[in-house]
């Protein structure tokens, strides 16, 4: 009666053991994971930061484009002005 008692036992433990063992490596599965999460939330807030810090540029650019496309125009008014007035100056020579 003790045999069988021992091999119940035995088998039990092995159970025990292989449940314990796979508990073990579902533990550092999540352990993976959880690292893994916070590698993705620090890349997610590192883009957050580059896209504020290049949506700042973009404006700061655009409004530098406006501002050199304002003065092209008054040059090219000017230039016009200029070319009316010698045409004119040459026209009233001949």
């Amino acid at each position: 009666m003790a045999m069988p008692d021992q091999s119940a036992i035995d088998s039990a433990v092995k159970r025990l053991a292989l449940a314990l063992d796979s508990l073990d490596a579902a533990v550092e599965r999540r352990r993976e994971a959880d690292r893994s999460e916070e590698g993705l939330a620090s890349q997610l807030h590192a883009l957050g930061v580059d896209r504020t810090r290049l949506a700042a540029a973009l404006d700061g650019e655009a409004a530098r484009s406006r501002r050199l496309e304002t003065s092209n125009r008054e040059i090219a008014q000017r230039l016009d002005a200029a070319i009316a007035s010698i045409q004119s100056v040459l026209d009233t020579n001949e």
